[in-house]
């Protein structure tokens, strides 16, 4: 925003900040100051509005700014950790305030995103670390961006202070002060999982008798998977496909290898799942 308007204010703040603000200015007796203040801003970031709940006065105020910018056809950017309808102890009219705007659901990113995300700063820092570390930082780190840096900085400090190159056993000692350290066994409903959410196909598809083409390769890729990277046996795969024999699963294995080899684009969608569910089992 500012580098496409550098004229324009703008203004990040909590919402415990502006509370703080707002009580330091009562006890002061200058709260119209305060208000003023705010309804000059061109653009209002305000995070984590949650903590706005049972700090009525506060919400006063914030009521008599939000008028005041939205009249003046002004920006308001509002982060919540939950939507409008699930903040208890806010007042409903700000609450359907809150609702006019556009309510966008930000989600942990995806694995690919963490992967961008780690490339991404090693270019804006000039550094190189292996494929393999990066997809290994980026599988096991799954909770939040900060965590992805952290990662990073702690594997940069180790690699600079032992005076050693950055590898995957390197990566495997640092972030095990990042991730539940325990014994990860690859069963066939992590696979389940892992080939429905990179082929974005319900659970339940698997298991149902259609011709259609991407459930059908889903369906036999992950047989293919559950076959090379768990003991069971051929009867036990079928099974948990919805009561599919032994023979199936044999198709199904030989299709995938058959099509791996004629189709590069459906041997990449392999490959990739398989480091996938090599990572899991690190």
């Amino acid at each position: 925003m500012k580098r496409q308007n550098p004229n324009k204010a703008v203004l990040y703040v909590s919402a415990e900040k502006f509370i703080n603000q707002f009580i330091d200015h009562s006890k002061n007796n200058i709260i119209n100051d305060f208000i003023h203040f705010y309804q000059l801003i061109d653009v209002l970031i305000v995070d984590d509005i949650q903590f706005f709940a049972r700090a009525e006065k506060s919400q006063d105020a914030f009521f008599a700014i939000f008028n005041h910018l939205h009249q003046s056809g002004k920006q308001l950017i509002l982060t919540s950790d939950k939507p409008p309808k699930d903040l208890d102890g806010v007042q409903e009219r700000l609450l359907s305030r809150f609702r006019w705007g556009l309510s966008a659901d930000i989600q942990l990113p995806d694995f690919e995103t963490r992967m961008e995300i780690l490339e991404m700063k090693m270019r804006n820092d000039g550094l190189e670390m292996p494929k393999e570390v990066v997809k290994y930082v980026a599988y096991n780190i799954q909770s939040n961006v900060r965590e992805l840096e952290g990662a990073l900085i702690s594997l940069l400090a180790q690699s600079s202070l032992n005076r050693k190159e950055i590898d995957l056993e390197l990566a495997k000692r640092v972030l095990k002060s990042f991730v539940k350290t325990s014994s990860k066994e690859i069963t066939i409903e992590s696979i389940q999982k892992m080939v429905c959410e990179y082929f974005d196909v319900a659970y339940d598809k698997l298991l149902q008798k259609t011709r259609k083409r991407e459930i059908v390769q889903a369906r036999q890729i992950t047989m293919y998977l559950a076959k090379s990277f768990t003991k069971n046996s051929l009867k036990t795969i079928g099974e948990h496909f919805g009561g599919r024999d032994h023979t199936t699963v044999i198709h199904s294995c030989q299709t995938v290898k058959d099509l791996m080899d004629t189709d590069n684009s459906f041997r990449d969608s392999v490959i990739e799942l398989q480091q996938k569910v090599q990572l899991a089992a690190m």
